[in-house]
């Protein structure tokens, strides 16, 4: 019997609402230039960037790491994300209220060593933000906020993947359709490197990120990873968690209450665009670092916003993998372009900086590619402040890191086409919702690849926009980006019959081809899709580092 994947497609870009059973009051009408005026009246660069608490995921006996279990608590508290802010109301996840943080504690697991975790619902009745019921979303009977928290990037089994329809409010009071178990399990048994969690219900995802629940995954394996030298401990290996957002004078989390449509979509807007970049919870802040190499696993955990990150010093990015997984060799870029829920782990050696300090800046126009240009808000990130070296720098940058399996493009056993296809409303010609293939979440599945096997995706964008493709239990790559011609005839088709074949997409493929970033050649569960283009990617439906199948379909379908 041939076991199916099952397979989610998330766009974090076009996710829409919170919960409850009823949105909040809206509060007086507030303009983009008010928040300009409260972003900007806060000073750049008097935070020190903080270092997220760590919990670890396993216990060591006899010398070696074995599994434990945790449970963590989503909660609702104050944060801080600026001195001169005032405390804002956040959703943040941790073991207890008391040490819960904005973004939440950092999970440090062992490869190969499974971790069980107990998500503990404490929110409120109610939201503290807005929501739109015109959209698909959770909305329990009784109250109380629905979550389900989805570890991005991890191979684990479907019932431990967080299904936007597994959620559940306080104390497990009301769930979802597809809920099944309180308790989620990860084998870790994927490639080292670095993951995030964040809710993931039923159009949930947008405010309940906005409020705040999210935070970083990290997978080791000292055996594999210490003989490549990269720079290690606390101090020299950060993570990164970058996040817009835009606070009223009383510091609380502004979100829009009128829609973009207001006539069917009373809140919904396509996109959130925050004037205050802050990083690891915290407004524009510094960090000090000393002239020596440094590691920076990069996470950007904002609803909308593309960063193009560069330094103002002229140093490099050296990057050393992608998403959950290595390069082969490093690459060194001068500016990187890091999408919604794309995460990149680099090297920066400030010990070749000529000044004594750089800004990390952006320079993305939002929405990406064709909006607006950062302004001297949202176009500023953080500072690093460098100072002499304490100590000699014994980390390095190898010139060779780790191999996995060829992309082997030719071993597809299928070949589909997924088209991104943005609906609108005749009057405004503004966005009303975004089908993949014509088909909504709510739809029975139409894809259903095979466990094990390599398949080709013809991914075409027909918005606007950039967006950002992130599948569920598989590992892909970029191989080939290419222009559409007669772009709006092809389009005019597909609003017709939804079949790319049948639209004569060969016809439509043909225009200009733009190379894959060399750092982008790597094995991902982020890519991004150009809008006017037909991505071409390489999906592998197991594991990317050892060519094994998934070890929980191994235990699904051994007899």
């Amino acid at each position: 019997m041939r076991a199916k994947v099952e397979l989610a497609v998330l766009l974090l870009v076009l996710v829409g609402v919170a919960a409850g059973t009823r949105p909040p009051s809206a509060p007086p009408p507030v303009t983009e230039d008010t928040l300009q005026k409260v972003a900007g009246s806060l000073e750049m660069y008097v935070d020190e960037l903080p270092q997220m608490p760590k919990i670890y995921g396993f216990s060591m006996r006899h010398g070696h790491p074995s599994p434990i279990r945790l449970t963590i608590g989503m909660y609702q508290k104050k944060w801080k994300f600026h001195r001169d802010l005032p405390a804002s109301t956040v959703f943040v996840f941790g073991t207890s209220a008391a040490t819960a943080t904005f973004p939440g504690p950092t999970i440090e697991a062992a490869q190969g060593v499974p971790l069980s975790v107990t998500w503990q619902n404490y929110l409120p009745a109610r939201h503290i933000l807005p929501w739109d019921p015109t959209v698909p979303t959770a909305i329990p009977r009784r109250g109380g906020v629905p979550t389900v928290v989805h570890l991005h990037g991890g191979a684990h089994p479907p019932q431990s993947d967080g299904s936007a329809f597994a959620w559940f409010t306080a104390g497990f009071g009301e769930t979802g359709p597809a809920w099944s178990t309180p308790t989620y399990t990860y084998p870790n048994a994927q490639s080292p490197g670095v993951l995030w969690y964040h809710d993931h219900a039923l159009g949930l995802t947008r405010a309940n990120l906005l409020a705040g629940l999210l935070g970083a995954y990290v997978i080791r394996n000292p055996a594999v990873e210490a003989p490549l030298g990269l720079p290690c401990g606390d101090e020299f290996d950060r993570v990164l968690m970058l996040a817009d957002r835009s606070f009223y004078a009383d510091g609380s989390i502004y979100m829009n209450y009128t829609g973009i449509i207001p006539n069917i979509h009373p809140q919904w807007q396509p996109e959130y665009f925050g004037e205050a970049i802050t990083v690891n919870g915290k407004a524009w802040p510094f960090l000090a670092v000393a002239r020596r190499r440094y590691r920076f696993r990069i996470i950007n955990t904002s609803n909308a916003r593309y960063f193009n990150l560069s330094l103002t010093n002229g140093l490099p990015f050296t990057v050393v993998g992608s998403d959950t997984n290595y390069l082969s060799k490093p690459v060194t870029a001068a500016s990187l372009l890091v999408s919604v829920a794309e995460t990149f782990d680099v090297v920066v050696d400030f010990s070749q900086s000529t000044t004594s300090e750089a800004e990390l800046v952006n320079t993305a126009p939002y929405p990406y590619p064709d909006g607006q240009a950062p302004n001297d808000l949202n176009g500023k990130v953080m500072k690093f402040v460098i100072s002499p070296a304490k100590a000699k720098d014994t980390s390095r940058v190898p010139a060779k890191l780790l191999d996995y399996v060829a992309v082997a493009e030719e071993e597809a056993v299928q070949r589909r086409y997924i088209v991104m296809y943005e609906y609108e409303d005749a009057a405004t010609g503004n966005p009303t919702h975004l089908y993949i293939n014509g088909k909504r979440l709510e739809d029975p599945a139409t894809e259903t690849p095979r466990p094990g096997t390599t398949e080709v995706w013809e991914v075409i964008n027909l918005t606007p926009d950039n967006h950002p493709l992130h599948l569920h239990l598989a590992t892909f790559q970029a191989t080939r980006v290419r222009g559409l011609v007669d772009e709006d005839a092809f389009k005019g088709c597909m609003a017709k019959l939804n079949d790319a074949v049948r639209c004569n997409v060969s016809r439509h493929a043909v225009g200009e081809e733009v190379a894959v970033p060399e750092h982008e050649k790597g094995w991902k569960n982020v890519v991004k899709i150009a809008p006017g283009y037909m991505t071409t990617i390489v999906v592998k439906f197991f594991m990317v580092d050892s060519g094994k199948p998934y070890p929980f379909w191994i235990m699904k379908t051994t007899p």
